[in-house]
């Protein structure tokens, strides 16, 4: 039974920064790439980055590209998003995905086992 774990999501300021982890069990982790996704209070689940099986190759989203980094560690079978100089619209309810493939890309489509979520809020 695949398994997607996330955690390290909490409450915090504006500029502040959080790291989050989803540790996956169940699956041949290093095989697929892995995706981090988020919905805020209203609006569409939208891609926020994606990451190869390898860790080679990362996509992020036009949004967060510069402030996050997803990152992997296949030994641990953990995937990680560091998020730096956090804004209020960065809130919102943070998924881990596992793409179906080795590649990580923004369709939801290609994602076929989610996580639960781990809320982060961002004040300001």
């Amino acid at each position: 039974q695949v398994q997607l774990v996330e955690s390290g999501g909490g409450l915090v300021q504006a500029g502040d920064s959080l790291r989050l982890s989803c540790a996956a069990s169940g699956l041949t982790f290093s095989r697929y790439g892995m995706g981090w996704f988020r919905q805020a209070p209203g609006k569409e689940r939208e891609f926020v980055a994606g990451i190869n099986w390898s860790g080679g190759s990362t996509l992020y989203a036009e949004s967060v590209r510069g402030r996050f980094t997803i990152s992997r560690d296949n030994d641990k079978n953990t995937v990680y998003l560091q998020m730096s100089s956090l804004k209020p619209e960065d809130t919102a309810v943070y998924y881990c995905a596992q793409s179906s493939r080795v590649t990580a890309v923004p369709p939801a489509s290609q994602y076929n086992y989610w996580g639960r979520g781990t809320p982060v809020t961002v004040s300001s």
